[in-house]
């Protein structure tokens, strides 16, 4: 089966750059409707790992928050800070380089 490469490059840049909307319920809306309305493999593994950064990224914040208690957390919160916008763009410019490979985030945990 043959999917649409434009179609892939343009649904996997959306999962990616959700992130850039803010860290509500529209970030990871959309990844998760591309995941159960997409049928091809490439786009769901794009959005699969995109909400695993979303993810990763609320449990840093979270334990950056109760560290801040110690002073450790501030940093934590930097590095937090700087992944959330870092990784989403190598993600972007990975799939406009290549819409047929997937991106995978460094330093996360994959929990699906």
């Amino acid at each position: 089966m043959t999917f649409d490469s434009d179609k892939r490059k343009l649904l996997s840049l959306l999962c990616h750059g959700a992130t850039f909307i803010n860290y509500t319920g529209v970030s990871v809306g959309i990844p998760i409707a591309i995941l159960l309305v997409s049928d091809d493999p490439v786009v769901k593994e794009n959005a699969r790992e995109s909400l695993n950064f979303h993810f990763n990224m609320w449990i840093y914040l979270l334990i950056g928050g109760v560290l801040t208690v110690i002073l450790v957390g501030f940093v934590v919160l930097g590095f937090v800070a700087i992944a959330s916008i870092v990784f989403p763009i190598l993600a972007i410019l990975s799939v406009l380089n290549d819409e047929n490979k997937t991106y995978r985030y460094p330093f996360i945990f994959h929990f699906l």
